[in-house]
């Protein structure tokens, strides 16, 4: 089993920053992809950001210069510093893994409230 523990949603005015993280444990061999996909209400989940194992990175065009993604590959961990937050920025925000042979794996979603 994967499990992934998200932390650093909540509440912020718009301009403002938020940090995520969120720490991958269990059996995790074969670990390659993280990042973060969010869903606000009523539209589809759609990514953020990811980075691989070598420290290659992907933003959406809609976060791109405010969004930077970044992992931690001794502790298993990626962060997502958010700055310059919009209220369109607000969702549920879901950390995202790739194993390498075993597919995806999701975590339970943080909420981000971007207050105008």
């Amino acid at each position: 089993q994967v499990q992934l523990v998200e932390s650093g949603g909540g509440l912020v005015q718009a301009g403002g920053s938020l940090r995520l993280s969120c720490a991958a444990s269990g059996s995790i061999f074969g670990l390659n992809f993280m990042g973060w996909y969010r869903q606000a209400p009523g539209k589809q989940r759609e990514l953020v950001a990811h980075v691989s194992s070598g420290g290659s990175t992907n933003y959406a065009d809609s976060v791109k210069g405010r969004f930077t993604i970044s992992r931690d590959n001794a502790k298993n961990t990626v962060y997502l510093q958010m700055n310059s937050l919009k209220p369109e920025d607000t969702a549920v925000y879901y950390c995202w893994t790739y194993l390498n042979l075993r597919g995806a794996y999701w975590g339970q979603g943080t909420q981000v409230t971007v207050s105008s």
